[in-house]
């Protein structure tokens, strides 16, 4: 699963590849601890994954216990387990890996996780990243002609992440797939590619340059992503070199700053499972970004 080549990637970046392997290596890493210690499996995931693939490794445990709860019918409680104590900080990766089963169950209903109803739409993005992870670019162009809805838009933004991973992190592979998909497409799939170069980083001065200028129709989209990415970084309280780097380079602030324009745009949509809430939460940022400009 984690080699770029048995995948179909691209494997002549051999630099951003080891950095984007690894992080599927984790994300392996934390799918096994999560099967082997369901039910109290921080203390593994902590001593055994380094602080900064942490989020990789949460990502992998939440596909797993996502997985665990469909069987049982949520009777393990492997999702609620996960999140308890020091998971708290890795929520949007927990999230993002229940949807992940999504992808290879063919489930439809997006999980319900507990305390934090508005992020339950971050499954539908874990899902879309493993629709092109598997799928590869073919799984993106079956999906971006699909019809248009919101469920589609989340989702769309998890291939985005996906499209970072399979072009190796190379900014003019990334947009010139992205050029050739519907229009109404685009603006969604570079959301996703401002979380991925943010959160997993694999990213030069150069790569920003040119991912900057590849954005640009969609910037405020793009730069969703990278708070979307800051502020889960930031929650966890470990914040790569890569992702600060990210941050000012696009957004102009720091992280800490940026996560609070994160929690300032979801103000009263908290508490809301309906996925028109998570749009205008990711819309609210849009117009914070543009507004700084």
């Amino acid at each position: 699963m984690a080699d770029f080549g048995a995948r179909g990637f691209r494997t002549d970046r051999p630099v951003a590849r080891a950095v984007l392997e690894q992080h599927a290596r984790m994300f392996l890493t934390g799918f096994n601890i999560g099967a082997a210690h369901w039910r109290s499996p921080h203390e593994e995931l902590h001593s055994r994954v380094p602080d900064a693939e942490r989020g990789f490794a949460y990502e992998g445990a939440g596909m797993f216990a996502g997985l665990l709860d469909l069987a049982t019918a949520g009777r393990a409680r492997a999702l609620r387990r996960l999140l308890d104590g020091p998971g708290d900080r890795y929520t949007h990766l927990v999230h993002v890996g229940a949807g992940w089963l999504l992808t290879p169950m063919r489930v439809t209903a997006v999980p319900r996780l507990p305390s934090a109803p508005l992020l339950r739409w971050l499954a539908l993005d874990g899902a879309g990243f493993g629709e092109v992870y598997f799928g590869g670019l073919r799984a993106l162009q079956r999906r971006a002609h699909r019809r248009p809805d919101a469920r589609w838009e989340a989702r769309l933004a998890g291939c985005g992440r996906a499209l970072w991973f399979a072009e190796s992190a190379d900014a003019a592979g990334v947009g010139a797939v992205i050029g050739r998909l519907p229009a109404l497409a685009r603006p969604h799939v570079w959301a996703g590619v401002g979380l991925a170069v943010t959160y997993a980083g694999a990213a030069d001065e150069a790569t920003f340059g040119a991912l900057e200028r590849a954005a640009e129709p969609h910037y405020a989209h793009f730069a969703q992503g990278v708070v979307f990415a800051a502020a889960a970084r930031h929650r966890s309280g470990i914040v790569p070199e890569h992702t600060a780097r990210s941050v000012t380079r696009f957004l102009g602030v720091d992280v800490a700053e940026t996560a609070e324009w994160s929690e300032t745009a979801a103000r009263g949509l908290t508490d809301s499972e309906d996925v028109h809430a998570y749009l205008r939460w990711k819309a609210r940022l849009r117009a914070l970004v543009d507004a700084r400009r």
